[in-house]
């Protein structure tokens, strides 16, 4: 489960078997959680976090979207080739 980066305690990161899934990103903080699809940028999941940190947590993405999609499509391709 690589963790991409972390942020003021939100940690974003995926799962090593998700590359059949559209790119996404998984972020978890505390005893919270959500998903959001990158295309389009979209909630998928949520589940304890306010609609503010939603709001935050897409903003972090957007300012990060280079470093997740480069980090998924690295991570993904190293997967598929073992």
């Amino acid at each position: 489960m690589p963790t991409i980066f972390r942020h003021h305690g939100y940690r974003f990161f995926f799962f090593s078997r998700e590359g059949e899934e559209p790119i996404h990103v998984h972020i978890e903080s505390a005893e919270k959680y959500a998903k959001f699809w990158l295309e389009p940028l979209s909630v998928a999941e949520s589940h304890g976090y306010s609609r503010s940190e939603l709001k935050e947590i897409r903003l972090l993405i957007e300012q990060n979207e280079e470093l997740i999609r480069t980090t998924w499509n690295e991570h993904i391709t190293r997967h598929r080739q073992s």
